[in-house]
């Protein structure tokens, strides 16, 4: 069994940085795809990026690109999301989530096989 635990979430003003963490127990696949959703006041959960282990390739929902990065540490068996430049529509909690295939489509919730708890992030104005 896979296990994701996320941390890093928090309290933090419009226009501050946070850096969330998820680590993962143990690979079942050489071949993933590891992501973030959210999940906001409207509860529908969102994509919001991705990275494949083909190639390192990485994919962003229009909302947070240019102001999200995904990125990896296979050494550590983790994946982070630097988010900055938040605004108080980032307010969600935020789920790592992974998949045993690098390909598929990014933003789609029932492909991934594995779910953090996660992790709460909250931005005033």
């Amino acid at each position: 069994q896979v296990q994701l635990v996320e941390s890093g979430g928090g309290l933090v003003q419009a226009g501050d940085s946070l850096r969330l963490s998820c680590k993962v127990s143990r690979r079942t696949s050489s071949e993933y795809t590891m992501a973030w959703f959210r999940q906001g006041p409207d509860n529908e959960r969102a994509f919001v990026a991705a990275v494949s282990s083909h190639r390192s390739r990485t994919f962003y929902a229009d909302t947070v690109e240019g102001r999200f990065t995904i990125s990896e540490d296979n050494a550590k068996s983790a994946v982070y999301l630097q988010m900055d430049d938040l605004k108080p529509e980032d307010t969600a909690v935020y789920y790592c989530a992974s998949r045993d295939t690098p390909w598929g489509p990014w933003a789609s919730l029932s492909s991934y096989e594995y779910w953090g708890q996660g992790t709460r992030v909250t931005v005033s104005s």
